[in-house]
């Protein structure tokens, strides 16, 4: 019986990928770096959990005898505030959308008792407040049983460490718990922490690998998320053992 919702966040809840791309430039042409990331570099970066671990790595393969200097850390760090600061702003004066479906979901599973988890390791608590204060209210918190973030989980997606804190936090066996994410490195996360996963793409990580999704989301990037009922009714005709083959 699938008894609880685990969602990773970028990509996922809403399509926030565009907004932290133009942020990482906003932040790279204010300390005038030189750098540019376009749609098709990001998409690779993307490859890469982390907004830090994301700068590092592109300043590694970019320029790799300035990323080895002994400020290269406290760099990494002043950039990547900047480019938090840029984002919340810009969602703070626009926002972003959940994805089609999402919140029904979200109403629905309150609805029925059944508790929802956030486990990403890519956004801040400041991201995820400037992301979901909007469409579920500055309370929005409440809405979640545990929360597992860029702050609490040192190890990033692909590793399994944010999604058994999560399960942890629920008290919950990884069987009983559905995990609903955009990329492969989420999708590798949850396989790993022994749950089933739901994959729904978006245009930045529709061309991955995603032959260990449990289901792969139909009719495109717009087409709404199941509901409640629907995934129930799959994640009970489904094989067991098939969370981890």
């Amino acid at each position: 019986m699938l008894q609880a919702l685990i969602f990773d966040v970028d990509g996922t809840l809403a399509d926030t990928e565009e907004a932290h791309r133009q942020a990482f430039n906003k932040a790279f042409a204010s300390l005038k770096l030189g750098w540019h990331w376009d749609a098709a570099l990001y998409t690779r970066l993307l490859k890469v959990a982390g907004g830090k671990e994301r700068i590092a790595h592109f300043w590694q393969t970019h320029d790799p005898d300035t990323a080895a200097g002994p400020w290269a850390r406290d760099c990494i760090a002043s950039v990547h505030a900047l480019k938090t600061r840029y984002y919340t702003a810009q969602l703070a004066d626009s926002g972003l959308p959940l994805r089609a479906g999402v919140l029904e979901l979200l109403e629905q599973a309150r609805q029925n008792d059944v508790p929802l988890a956030l486990a990403t390791t890519t956004t801040t608590p400041a991201n995820l407040d400037a992301l979901l204060r909007r469409p579920l209210g500055s309370d929005w918190r409440r809405w979640f049983a545990a929360i597992g973030d860029g702050a609490s989980a040192p190890r990033k997606k692909p590793d399994p460490l944010v999604y058994r804190q999560v399960l942890e936090q629920l008290g919950l066996p990884a069987s009983a718990c559905l995990a609903i994410e955009d990329s492969e490195i989420g999708l590798n996360a949850a396989h790993a922490a022994g749950l089933r996963c739901y994959v729904s793409p978006t245009a930045f990580t529709q061309g991955q690998n995603f032959a260990r999704a449990w289901q792969l989301h139909a009719g495109g990037e717009a087409a709404p998320l199941p509901s409640l009922s629907q995934l129930r009714q799959r994640f009970a005709a489904a094989r067991p053992e098939f969370a981890t083959s």
